[in-house]
């Protein structure tokens, strides 16, 4: 029987490169949690992420400038990021690996090329300059020194938070409510008839508008439309945080600074496919 399961074992972890990273530890896929509410947060995470400058600042510009014929990219990135992100964490489900301990088996600078690309993408502190100008608008102020304290307070908070994941999606729950109240507002009182009798052109008049518009603009618009880059690889992070799926095997360390538990870098652990294993996938998935 041991040499069975030894057998069995060895053919699910040999399909894991070896070459710079340990193969990953057989251990039994846990159980699904029964309520929705318990395997909310990661989505939450991404949808609060998501909502940035592609659907607030650049395609509301776009709609206002040509109307909604440029409404499709939208449709399709975010479609295309389902998919993407249902793959990222169905990986973390079924490793406890993070994506970026995935890619580092096939080469160990994975992790460092994609570390700066993330740093690229968020080089510049748009994010809190939208977000200090608006807040402007409401209390007056310096956009400069709103911006820094943003920033600051950015900071402390997820270096303070005893859990940094707990801490982002409480944060990204109050802002996604306030989304959809926002949204249901403007649904009813900015959004005209004639605007609501345009929205079939976003299938019968659909185009590229780069000549009034310019490509970069439009290419800006389409890659944040939803998460995007770095974002959606950290899905597996939140997964792998949150002790989803073979995740709850991730060993804690203690925080040097609030000194409660949080996930280690690790590699990863499988599970056997077994009836009974498989049963357990299929309520995860």
């Amino acid at each position: 029987m041991t040499r069975q399961h030894d057998e069995v074992s060895s053919s699910v972890t040999w399909r894991f490169p070896a070459k710079h990273l340990p193969r990953p530890e057989v251990r039994p896929l846990p159980e699904a949690p029964t309520s929705t509410w318990r395997i909310i947060g990661p989505g939450v995470i991404a949808a609060g992420v998501g909502l940035a400058s592609g659907e607030f600042i650049l395609f509301p510009y776009i709609a206002s400038q040509v109307g909604l014929v440029f409404v499709w990219a939208a449709i399709v990135g975010l479609i295309t990021q389902f998919f993407l992100n249902m793959e990222i964490e169905r990986y973390t489900l079924a490793t406890g690996e993070t994506a970026l301990t995935g890619f580092s088996r096939f080469w160990r600078h994975w992790g460092l090329v994609f570390a700066v690309l993330a740093v690229f993408a968020n080089l510049w502190p748009g994010w809190a300059t939208s977000s200090a100008t608006m807040i402007t608008y409401l209390w007056g102020g310096d956009v400069r020194w709103i911006t820094i304290g943003l920033l600051l307070a950015i900071g402390l908070i997820l270096t303070l938070a005893p859990v940094v994941y707990v801490a982002l999606e409480k944060a990204q729950m109050v802002k996604v409510a306030a989304v959809l109240v926002l949204l249901a507002v403007g649904a009813v009182v900015a959004i005209s008839a004639d605007a609501w009798a345009g929205v079939p052109t976003i299938v019968t008049d659909a185009s590229v508008p780069v000549e009034p518009l310019g490509l970069a603009l439009l290419m800006g618009a389409l890659a944040f439309a939803g998460a995007g880059g770095g974002q959606n690889l950290v899905q597996s992070n939140w997964i792998r945080d949150k002790g989803f799926g073979m995740g709850r095997y991730v060993p804690r360390i203690k925080s040097p600074v609030t000194g409660k538990p949080e996930a280690a870098p690790s590699t990863g652990f499988i599970f056997e496919p077994t009836d009974e294993h498989l049963s357990r996938w299929r309520g995860w998935c």
